[in-house]
């Protein structure tokens, strides 16, 4: 596991004992069922329990890198050679979601366009057993209107005896975990309380998709609405509302070392039999675009100025960026991207000493943003792949833009899944509340 985010030099990672509570359970994927003897499925698994890493970024190597991938797979494996073998009546539903981060890996890897490579993978996974496969847009267009509105609020409620500002984002749930995991209060207080993205599209899938689906398979004595459903999505973090995840890099190499015939399938959607969609993502270079969607939305909520094109201005590094709302020779909106563990020190620095300039800061663990994600571009000893990380740029960027505003499913969900747009239900669909240093870790989180 590379880790980015730790101020200590030392490692925290502890020795655990083979005791009955910390054994692993090694459970065959289905290339090593079907005799399948790759370099990949010959490591062994690795012992990286995240309620004792910090995330120096010096733990483990990369050969230890690839054991833990393998080990986050383990129970996306074992739902699929559970249902194998017992009743259908008896399965549980897997789902996979992806983001939009990372289908220009796929594109890239395979020589196709977006569109192809999203239905070349789908119906891979659905050939290993995978009930549905669904695209994360939806959910990150919650999450940035949840964003924008915290934002507008937390503006016009800040001063200096309670300080409101800056906020901090919360859609990368690398950072998220090293804010809560190590730094704690002052930081806290600063972060989004908006789900990411990977924590609401858990919440549709297992919530109001499951409710929708009447020909689901149920297990003996339970009703619509209630089938036993198991939601994984791609990426190297975990997070509320899905239980398991899987790299990429590990997907890709299953299907290179797969020998059986896949026929493309479309990607699903929330909404029965809507047919597929253009995939589309939102305005950012290498993420979710949460800067400039907050960044225009707050300058005509607050200032009635239309903001169109976002014009970013790099200071110390390409991966720290200032973008800022002038008029009559006064800073009224001042917002800045820091993306990696660097620029995430520096943020984290001075905001401890109360001087920090910004309203408002996009944060994500991985330099350059979430296209340079773990698991994605990288070459066989870690290090990135350049080339193929600049060809991921050119396809990311040549995919179509849309506003959440302009979702006219989001807003339907708003209405029929959370009964409005300022109901109860939305804070506690699409929002949370962090936990500091000290405290237990989620259940999920305790092995990886």
């Amino acid at each position: 596991m590379k880790c980015e985010h730790c101020t200590r030099k030392e490692c925290s990672k502890k020795t655990k004992t083979d005791d009955q509570e910390n054994a692993s359970v090694d459970v065959p994927s289905p290339a090593q069922e079907n005799g399948e003897k790759g370099e990949f499925h010959k490591l062994a698994d690795a012992k990286i329990f995240l309620s004792d890493c910090l995330a120096c970024d010096s733990c483990v190597s990369a050969e230890e890198g690839i054991q833990v991938s393998q080990q986050n797979a383990k129970d996306f494996f074992q739902v699929l050679n559970l249902n194998k073998k017992c009743d259908t009546s008896e399965h549980k539903v897997l789902a996979v979601s992806l983001c939009p981060q990372s289908l220009p890996y796929f594109a890239a890897k395979f020589s196709l366009s977006v569109t192809d490579a999203s239905r070349r993978l789908c119906g891979f996974l659905k050939s290993l057993g995978v009930h549905y496969v669904f695209d994360t847009t939806i959910a990150a267009d919650f999450s940035i209107l949840e964003s924008q509105k915290e934002f507008v609020r937390r503006f016009r409620q800040h001063n200096e005896e309670e300080p409101a500002l800056p906020m901090l984002t919360s859609a990368c749930p690398g950072w998220v975990r090293y804010a809560e995991r190590v730094l704690g209060h002052p930081v806290t207080p600063h972060l989004c309380t908006a789900k990411s993205p990977q924590q609401i599209m858990g919440s549709l899938v297992k919530d109001y998709f499951a409710r929708r689906q009447v020909s689901w398979p149920f297990p003996q004595g339970q009703h619509s609405g209630q089938a036993t459903s198991f939601h994984v999505r791609t990426g190297a973090d975990g997070t509320e509302g899905e239980q398991g995840r899987v790299e990429e890099g590990e997907i890709a190499q299953m299907m290179e070392q797969s020998d059986v015939s896949v026929r493309e399938a479309a990607l699903d959607t929330l909404f029965g039999d809507v047919k597929e969609e253009e995939l589309r993502r939102h305005d950012g270079a290498g993420s979710d675009g949460y800067l400039a969607h907050i960044f225009r939305h707050a300058a005509k909520e607050l200032f009635n100025e239309d903001v169109g094109e976002v014009t970013y201005r790099a200071l110390r590094n390409k991966d720290f960026q200032e973008v800022t709302l002038e008029k009559s020779g006064e800073v009224l909106l001042r917002f800045a991207a820091a993306y990696g563990f660097r620029n995430i020190q520096n943020v984290v620095l001075k905001l401890k000493k109360g001087k920090f300039p910004y309203h408002f800061v996009e944060v994500l663990a991985c330099a350059g943003g979430c296209l340079n994600g773990r698991g994605q571009a990288q070459t066989a000893d870690g290090r990135t792949d350049k080339a193929l990380l600049q060809k991921m740029k050119g396809i990311y960027a040549d995919i179509p833009v849309q506003l959440p505003e302009a979702s006219t499913h989001v807003q339907e969900l708003y209405q029929e899944w959370l009964d409005g747009t300022d109901s109860p239900r939305v804070q506690e669909a699409l929002h949370t509340a962090y936990q500091g240093p000290g405290q237990p870790a989620d259940s999920r989180d305790i092995k990886w």
